[in-house]
């Protein structure tokens, strides 16, 4: 997405029902912010940039999940040491 206004990004905006974003929002929303392609890039320079943001929102979406689980961890073992361990139970089944 380019909107050929120099320094400027452009804005996107996604909403979710009952709950967070899931991580392929997370990551779309990453990627587009990385990767940018112009309107006016010559055909063969934007299907390479259309791959490479393929991998690369593949890439990215693997690794959102793997924060979210191991933040889920972390807040799992920080009940448990807390004294929580039926709540610790609840999140860890999520």
């Amino acid at each position: 997405m380019f909107t050929g206004t120099a320094g400027v990004s452009p804005v996107t905006v996604m909403t979710a029902d009952n709950g967070g974003h899931s991580p392929e929002q997370i990551a779309e929303l990453c990627v587009n912010r990385l990767i940018s392609i112009a309107d006016s890039a010559p055909p063969e320079l934007a299907m390479q940039a259309r791959a490479l943001r393929e991998q690369m929102l593949d890439v990215v979406v693997q690794y959102v999940k793997v924060a979210a689980s191991e933040d889920r961890k972390t807040v799992v073992s920080q009940l448990e040491q807390a004294g929580h361990a039926q709540l610790a139970a609840h999140i860890r089944s999520l």
